[in-house]
């Protein structure tokens, strides 16, 4: 066989012009036929470089210096951009951001899935894409000078210190930077992974936006630990519009931020949110949107998408605690959710009850082994919604959507790249794709969310 000729070397330093972004918003482009992937890069930019890593068929390199910068480089307004790892695309601007997450869909869904003949429609963004996120989880570490809270530098477990986030909600950043500086005043120790020693592991925080309600959790490594009393006493007095205090116990040598076990120290156990007209309970280990006002946009094109007359059997796979579920038993006969965490289902109850909504089933259990279980008792099935984790449907479900030929198939999907792979499987198994709706659920980062149109051909 030929040997492929490489045209860079390891810490070669080249010059290239750069056509596309990667997924985790590095520049990419070709010098001499060979692909490099370069952070801190833009489409339309020349630069110089280092070439870092070289592999077969593409390397990483460094940016040294911009020769020719793009009109869409914008300075990022966080002082801590560069070394966090929590944000990608702060140096664009918004509508390059937008403009790029939609190539992104579109690049996957013709390479991956090899779909052409399908309308991507342009990327629904925010009217002020800052202070969005209802959720923060910051870990906790010793510096000289004191107790620091922020997140990890990118590729590692180093603490950056972060007195505000530019994304998260304003009251997450206050409680935070509350329980850091009483922690430190009374001299809670914080955690260290190396070896296993301290008591505060992780800071998290949840604010029901639509509602103003407040839940602050500790992720302690053990359930008692000197000054807890007082701990909570100081945290009590300096947050009066607190709804919940929750100490979660991990004590486990583990990447894991929360354990298995939470106890609710004052206050409720949940906290409410509404998305829409729909109310929901929120525990601190459930699942829920962290963009309430783009969840909403999700949600309504998934009950577009959906074209529900009242008279539709409708089935959600990974149904999570209801939230689809419950919009699309608002204009569905009867909705059919089903989720594998048994705690998800539990809380899926709750919040129909809660809603008084009587047109929907829940079941615990793999969604290919309930669903078919469903079809043996007499079930017909009008659509089908999935919102799968971020490495797609299983195979086996895909299978079974194929066997039920439901109308139509709403994918709701948080990767592009496994969104295309089970499309092209649809596709070969009976469906067509009809349209896709790309929504900007996490600006500032690389994420993007699409929501897929499928009908059976």
């Amino acid at each position: 066989m030929e040997k492929v000729q490489i045209p860079v070397q390891k810490n070669q330093y080249i010059e290239m012009e750069f056509t596309g972004f990667g997924h985790d918003g590095e520049g990419v482009g070709k010098y001499q036929g060979y692909t490099l992937f370069v952070p801190g890069v833009l489409p339309g930019e020349k630069a110089k470089v280092k070439v870092i890593k070289v592999k077969k068929n593409y390397g990483y390199g460094r940016l040294i210096e911009l020769i020719d910068t793009s009109q869409d480089r914008i300075e990022p307004k966080c002082s801590i951009y560069k070394q966090c790892g929590g944000c990608q695309l702060q140096h664009i601007t918004y509508q390059e951001q937008l403009k790029q997450k939609r190539l992104l869909v579109e690049d996957n869904i013709k390479r991956i899935g090899k779909i052409e003949d399908v309308v991507i429609h342009q990327t629904l963004g925010m009217r002020d894409p800052w202070n969005y996120r209802n959720k923060s989880q910051v870990p906790v570490a010793k510096r000289e000078g004191g107790l620091i809270a922020g997140f990890y530098a990118k590729r590692t477990h180093d603490v950056i210190d972060m007195k505000e986030c530019l994304i998260q909600q304003e009251e997450n950043n206050y409680m935070i930077q509350t329980v850091r500086r009483i922690a430190e005043e009374i001299g809670i120790a914080p955690y260290d992974e190396k070896n296993h020693q301290g008591i505060l592991r992780h800071i998290v925080t949840r604010v029901g936006v639509n509602t103003g309600e407040r839940m602050l959790i500790l992720v302690t490594n053990g359930k008692d630990f000197p000054n807890k009393e007082e701990l909570i006493k100081r945290i009590v007095e300096e947050l009066p519009d607190l709804t919940s205090l929750i100490q979660n116990v991990n004590d486990q040598r583990t990447n894991v931020i929360m354990g298995l076990k939470s106890i609710t120290l004052w206050g409720r156990d949940v906290i409410y949110d509404t998305i829409g007209d729909i109310k929901f309970a929120i525990s601190p280990r459930s699942f829920y949107q962290v963009n309430p006002e783009q969840t909403k946009q999700l949600y309504d094109k998934a009950l577009e998408y959906a074209m529900l007359t009242g008279n539709e059997n409708v089935i959600d796979a990974y149904c999570g605690i209801g939230t689809i579920s419950l919009f699309l038993a608002k204009k569905a006969k009867q909705v059919y959710g089903v989720e594998i965490v048994p705690e998800a289902i539990k809380d899926a109850k709750k919040n129909a009850e809660l809603n008084g909504i009587k047109n929907v089933t829940f079941e615990v259990g793999a969604a290919e082994t309930v669903i078919p279980k469903w079809q043996q008792q007499g079930l017909n099935v009008d659509v089908v919604v999935v919102d799968p984790p971020r490495k797609g449907c299983d195979q086996s479900l895909l299978q079974t959507i194929i066997e039920l030929k439901p109308k139509r198939v709403v994918y709701v999907s948080c990767n592009p790249s496994t969104l295309a792979r089970d499309l092209r499987i649809l596709e070969d198994g009976g469906f067509k794709t009809i349209e896709i709706q790309p929504v900007d659920m996490f600006p500032q980062t690389t994420h993007v969310e699409s929501v897929a149109l499928l009908t059976l051909k």
